[in-house]
């Protein structure tokens, strides 16, 4: 039969089990498909013969031998791919991808320090954070999603292009590049220090508080302007006290034209400044502005002259301080007035202050008053008794 040299060829091979053993299932599928033939006519093809000269030059190689051959080669790949990989940052300095290896070592450095009670930092928490993220997207092959083309997609709408500023014209730089000092007054380190203005000469008081109806009306012009006008340069309004202070040379100009206007034309007060005018003048003024004024013949007879206050700066208080004042720098002595019938104004104040009507007197403002002039020639003496 068939089957007995393979018996005894088995038998001969004995020694190596292994061998045997696929020679035997070569045999048995052999014996299979001539089995399965119709009748003993066709033999089966043994290829034992062809395997072993094969199998015998096969030689059993450890792993280290060939990694050793391989790894120069591998290293320089590596190196290689992660110079393709660099960019240069905006600081200029190059950057790359980490690798899964450093990943996995950063990972697990943050993860220890977490666990030896010392919580991580905000920043090393968002990045411990990131790096497990992208680990498990490298896990389920899951891309990296492009910034670029998700903004190209986006559904936001750009902000319109910044317009162009208009030429600027050359007459205002010219004017600009001629400036080459500042003063003090009008610079940024007056703003920042302030400015130590001299003090004003004769004050004698400051009120911050009054508002007269001058001061309203510019406020409404200018409120109406920055209304009528939005784009325009607006100009800060810049508050000042209504300051009293005794008469001095340069109020005389202001003066004269406000008893002028008040009274009667040719009212010549200069000679005050020679008659003790830190106790017998008080003028009213509003940034440089005179808008109200008073007067005493002199400190021994402590007679009122004039007393006006300017047009729009009426109800104010202003003739109650100056009055005030008055009264206070002359203390001791009888205060006395004239003032016309047709002014219950000025009677009232006076009433206020203690005065009492001591005489009537007619005609007493005929040698001062035109002849056409609606005003009472009559007037009152008053007398402020100390």
């Amino acid at each position: 039969m068939e089957s007995e040299p393979m018996d005894s060829e088995d038998e001969y091979q004995e020694y190596n089990p292994s061998r045997a053993k696929r020679r035997r299932v070569s045999m048995t599928r052999s014996n299979r498909t001539s089995i399965g033939n119709d009748g003993p006519t066709k033999k089966s093809i043994d290829l034992t013969s062809l395997i072993d000269p094969a199998e015998s030059n096969i030689r059993d190689v450890a792993f280290e031998t060939i990694i050793d051959e391989l790894l120069p080669d591998l290293i320089r790949t590596r190196d290689a791919l992660l110079r393709q990989q660099a960019q240069i940052d905006q600081y200029g300095q190059p950057i790359r991808p980490m690798t899964r290896c450093e990943r996995a070592l950063l990972i697990d450095e943050l993860q220890s320090k977490s666990q030896v009670n010392n919580p991580l930092t905000f920043l090393e928490a968002m990045i411990l954070r990131k790096l497990k993220v992208n680990r498990e997207k490298g896990l389920r092959n899951i891309p990296e999603q492009d910034l670029d083309a998700l903004m190209q997609h986006s559904t936001v709408t750009p902000l319109p292009p910044v317009p162009a500023s208009p030429p600027v014209n050359p007459d205002v730089l010219a004017a600009l590049y001629s400036i080459r000092t500042t003063p003090y007054e009008n610079s940024f380190l007056s703003r920042l220090l302030g400015v130590n203005t001299a003090p004003t000469p004769g004050l004698v008081a400051v009120d911050w508080e009054t508002c007269s109806p001058w001061i309203s009306l510019m406020d409404d012009i200018r409120d109406h302007y920055s209304l009528a006008h939005p784009d325009r340069e607006q100009v800060a309004p810049v508050r000042a006290p209504i300051e009293y202070v005794s008469l001095q040379p340069l109020h005389l100009d202001q003066v004269h034209d406000l008893l002028a206007r008040t009274f009667w034309s040719g009212i010549d007060v200069s000679d005050s400044l020679h008659y003790s005018p830190e106790k017998c003048s008080i003028i009213a003024t509003y940034k440089k502005l005179v808008v109200g004024a008073a007067f005493l013949s002199s400190p021994q007879e402590a007679y009122i002259t004039y007393m006006a206050v300017r047009t729009g700066w009426e109800n104010s208080q202003i003739a109650t301080n100056m009055l005030y004042h008055l009264i206070t720098l002359n203390p001791n002595k009888d205060i006395t007035l004239h003032v016309s019938v047709n002014n219950p104004a000025m009677q009232l104040l006076y009433n206020r202050f203690g005065f009492k009507a001591e005489e009537f007197i007619a005609n007493f403002y005929d040698a001062y008053l035109d002849p056409q002039s609606r005003a009472s020639k009559n007037a009152f003496r008053l007398r402020l008794r100390r």
